[in-house]
Parts: C-alpha cells; structure tokens; sequence
C-alpha cells in the first residue's frame, strides 16, 4: 500500500493566497481514494497466462499507457443510458487490443473477447485495488465537519460497485463519472454538471492528475489541489511553475490547509 508520513503541504514557487473555505470537496478515484495492488501489466499477463499466451509483463506496463493515452475519452455523450455498458466494455476492450497488438502477441488469442471478459469483470472488484491508508481519516475528518464530498473520476460504471467494495460509498454524496456524464476530464462539463448539482460556490476538487484534475478543476472555477503520490509509472507532467497550486502528500495533509483557513 502507497502511503506517506504526514508533513506540511508543499506549494508550487509561486505567491499563495489564503484559501477560501471549501463548501464542497470533490475527489479523484484511481490514484488518489485508492490504487492498484498490481501493475496492470502483470494482471494482463496473468490472465494471458491462462489461456496460453505469453508477454512480459512490463512490456505489457508501457504497452498499456501508451495505449490507455492514446484512446479517445472513455465519455459517450450521444447514447442512451442503456446503451453505455456495451459502450464502456468495448470502450476498454479497445485499449486491451491495442496493449496486446503493441506487444506483437495479439494474434495469439483465439478467442480475444473471452479472455478479455474475466479482466474487466475482475476490476469491478474489490480484489485489484488497495485503498491508501490516508483515505478513511480524511473522509472522517471531513464528514466530521459536514463538508459534502463527490467524486469525479474518468473512470466507468464499475466505479459505483468499487467504492461500495471499499467502504467508501457512504462518504460521498454523489459520484460522476465520464462514461454517463459524457465529458471526461480535463473537460470542463463534468466539473460544471457536479458543482450545479449541488449549487455550491467554494469548491475544492483533489486529484493526482496535473492535468486531468489539476487544470481540468482550475478551468472550471474550482480551487485544484494537487496530490502527488509515488507513481512510478507515470512520467513527470509539464508544469507551468507559475501557477500556484497547493501540494499534498497524502489527504491528511488537507487539514493543515483547513486549519489555515478557520
């Protein structure tokens, strides 16, 4: 499990000004409420494993960014709601494709939909993910002061059963997510459609992604705060060092924020 000991937020080297207090705090999901136990790559390999095909595992791992980057937003604003499962299932089917034919070992699969349809079902679980051992003091905490929280994610349908697998959907008021509100982040709609929903002013949105949740919550209005968990994976974002945006560690380290705006 990915976690830190808690220490004082760090700030971007740029002048901050004091926060407003928050009436309404929206997080991220993957990365920043809870994490995978494994890399995607060596659940992919797994799973290949078991119907007799081979791949390296961090082949995989880079085979898979590259693809999940390079796949259209996982948002179907034209279809009905009926229709977005299939939607969301072919939507991550695609990426799997796409992992597997950069890996040069797509041909291999006899039967490509039957192998893919465990995989998606298993990450509709509990079993893959670890929930950050910051999480449940800060939802806590923050439910202890009757800050409403929601969640705003690019993450599909499976997310509601995900965050009842984990304890989590109790916190949260509401959850909004790409693939039924038809606009991923960084666009700015799906910020916009949660914020109306509940009509507040001072919003605070959480999230591990410098663009994604960082400039997709300032280009809505929202004050961005940027949780930086070890992500090895991930490369380093260009950052413009001149915009201010407080940084935090883990979610602990909001309260030292909150204190400073009582």
């Amino acid at each position: 499990m990915l976690s830190r000991p808690l220490r004082h937020p760090l700030w971007m080297p740029a002048p901050m000004h004091p926060l407003d207090s928050p009436q309404l705090i929206t997080l991220d999901a993957v990365g920043t409420l809870f994490g995978l136990q494994e890399s995607v790559g060596t659940v992919y390999g797994r799973f290949a494993a078991e119907v007799g095909v081979q791949v390296d595992p961090a082949a995989l791992d880079v085979a898979f960014f590259k693809a999940f980057r390079a796949a259209p937003p996982c948002a179907f604003p034209e279809l009905e709601a009926s229709q977005r499962p299939e939607a969301e299932w072919r939507w991550w089917q695609g990426v799997a494709v796409e992992t597997f034919r950069r890996t040069g070992v797509l041909d291999q699969f006899a039967d490509f939909e039957a192998f893919f349809a465990p995989v998606f079902a298993y990450y509709a679980t509990a079993e893959p993910w670890c929930l950050y051992e910051d999480v449940l003091p800060a939802l806590q905490d923050w439910q202890a002061q009757n800050i409403p929280l929601m969640v705003v994610s690019n993450f599909d349908s499976r997310l509601y059963g995900v965050l009842e697998a984990l304890g989590l959907a109790p916190f949260f008021q509401a959850v909004w997510i790409s693939s039924e509100v038809g606009a991923a982040k960084p666009d700015r709609l799906i910020f916009e459609r949660a914020v109306a929903s509940y009509g507040a002013s001072q919003v605070w949105h959480i999230g591990d992604s410098w663009e994604e949740d960082v400039r997709g919550a300032q280009g809505a209005g929202l004050q961005a705060i940027w949780l930086r968990r070890d992500r090895p994976l991930l490369p380093e974002p260009a950052i413009n060092e001149s915009v201010a945006v407080p940084q935090i560690a883990d979610l602990t380290e909001v309260q030292v924020i909150l204190r400073g705006t009582a």
